[in-house]
């Protein structure tokens, strides 16, 4: 659906306003990257988060009526589980220990990713 959207955001015959009912230009992102969350799937990029982690589990922690809550007395989903809540952290890590850094996300694409410098693949 979001590959579509964007495919159609960049086409000239679609009109479209915005909340104060002007036209906008015809505009498509460049890259759209899709995060990795249930399936273990092979990343095409794997992006450095380590510095991000800690603030990342934070903000997962806080959206209690969401996530892993101990005392809740909802009913369970998917994600309210105590592993859902742990596998954010190890997924992380286990990402980060393919890329020799703490943390990582995973990203795959349905595009070639580019780069204008071969420079840009080595991790200094």
């Amino acid at each position: 659906m979001v590959n579509d959207a964007c495919f159609l955001s960049g086409l000239t015959k679609i009109e479209t306003k915005d909340s104060n009912d002007k036209y906008q230009d015809a505009w498509r992102p460049k890259l759209i990257l899709e995060y990795i969350q249930w399936n273990d799937i092979k990343p095409d990029v794997i992006i450095d988060v380590s510095g991000f982690i800690d603030l990342k589990i934070q903000a997962v922690s806080a959206y209690t009526s969401q996530f892993f809550n101990p005392n809740s007395t909802e009913l369970n989903t998917p994600i309210s589980s105590k592993n859902f809540h742990d596998s954010v952290l190890y997924r992380a890590k286990n990402f980060g220990r393919l890329i020799g850094t703490e943390a990582g996300e995973g990203f795959t694409s349905r595009q070639p990713i580019s780069i204008s410098n071969l420079d840009d693949l080595i991790r200094t």
